[in-house]
């Protein structure tokens, strides 16, 4: 559990590291956008890779309130919603052999500058790509993702490759 503690502080250290201004030349060459759902060319470059297992880094930013698309009155805030996501969520990544890594609120940042911090850090390992294709277009699933939508201002979602080059 420890390694794979270190792995995700590590994952994210670097993520930082590569998102200063310093490694992209100027405040005004960055820019990030969260997001919901994936771009069309998201998408495509998802589907043409190459099916092996990874990891997703999930840098998640939540609404103050939810908001659900059928319009139901709730007194939920943001993250309450998104945690009845989170919960069901587990259930549809054990049925396609993926599971949740490494989850926590993000509380400061070391190195680096960002506009705004993400409110929390996930980490998914996934068997290969066709399992989360297969999670994500299963009923079930659409089901849960009403939470997750309700409670989502946005966010970057980052596939890496689940190797253990730096030996940690």
């Amino acid at each position: 559990m420890r390694r794979l503690y270190l792995i995700g502080v590590f994952v994210i250290a670097g993520f930082l590291f590569f998102i200063s201004k310093d490694n992209f030349g100027g405040e005004d060459s960055k820019s990030f956008t969260n997001a919901v759902r994936p771009t069309a060319f998201q998408i495509a470059g998802f589907a043409l890779g190459d099916d092996e297992p990874f990891l997703a880094v999930n840098l998640l930013t939540f609404k103050d309130k939810a908001e659900y698309a059928d319009g139901r009155e709730t007194t939920l805030s943001g993250k309450e919603a998104y945690a009845i996501y989170a919960d069901e969520v587990v259930g549809h990544l054990a049925k396609v052999g993926a599971e949740p890594i490494l989850a926590g609120d993000v509380q400061r940042l070391i190195l680096g500058e960002v506009d705004e911090l993400w409110d929390v850090i996930a980490i998914v390992r996934y068997p290969n790509r066709k399992a989360m294709y297969k999670m994500a277009t299963n009923k079930e699933y659409m089901e849960s993702e009403k939470h997750r939508e309700a409670g989502l201002a946005g966010q970057i979602n980052i596939e890496i490759k689940d190797s253990n080059e730096f030996n940690f």
